[in-house]
């Protein structure tokens, strides 16, 4: 199984664009207004249409509610909702259940005690994505562009397919997947010229990264 490549905090038709067309497997659009990526319903409606089913579109929130949802629903029409806060397994379920769609949870790791509410959340997500810790002060969660310790996930018994994301760049992104065996790679900030500037060129050159990578009992 290849390895699958997500671009996320899209926000613009030509960077959208590129990453269609150099392949990437997933494009996320984030609805969280805090974030330098956020969308509008309207913006988020128009680059859902351009996608055209060459990915798999992907929504993240943070701790949304339902009202959000149903608007992001309705605008975006998702394949994947990403929650991205610190939504319990009680409502990781009732979202998947109310929303039918997969929903990928993600889990961010600063330490191996962050491992602990995985089989909880395995048991109703579809997919994890493992994520920097966001630091202290941070006003939105994320690693924002730092890479965690892939040696936590080194010996993962997981049979949930999982994803990692956090200071990912051509360079590591090897590394990153050899020891952490994941069957996907998430970026936002790596190809990035500025706080929610996506750089054409920063794209491809991660997705060409990727597709080099050579398989490694990726799951």
């Amino acid at each position: 199984m290849s390895l699958l490549v997500k671009i996320c905090g899209l926000s613009t038709r030509e960077t959208l664009q590129t990453a269609l067309d150099a392949g990437a497997d997933m494009v996320g659009f984030v609805f969280f207004p805090p974030s330098p990526r956020h969308v509008s319903l309207e913006t988020g409606r128009d680059l859902g249409r351009q996608v055209k089913k060459r990915a798999l579109k992907v929504a993240l929130t943070v701790d949304a509610d339902d009202a959000t949802l149903d608007n992001i629903m309705d605008a975006l029409s998702p394949d994947i909702l990403q929650l991205h806060g610190q939504e319990s397994v009680a409502r990781v379920r009732d979202i998947k259940q109310k929303f039918g769609r997969p929903v990928m949870k993600a889990v961010p790791v600063a330490s191996a005690g962050d491992l602990a509410v995985l089989p909880g959340y395995a048991a109703v997500a579809d997919r994890i994505l493992f994520d920097a810790r966001a630091p202290k002060d941070a006003t939105r969660p994320g690693g924002l562009g730092t890479p965690f310790d892939w040696h936590l996930l080194e010996n993962l018994a997981l049979d949930l397919p999982y994803m990692v994301s956090g200071g990912l760049q051509p360079q590591n992104l090897a590394e990153a997947v050899r020891i952490t065996r994941a069957g996907g790679v998430d970026i936002s900030s790596g190809v990035e010229s500025a706080p929610g500037v996506k750089d054409p060129e920063l794209i491809k050159a991660f997705i060409r990264a990727a597709r080099a990578t050579r398989e490694l009992s990726v799951r």
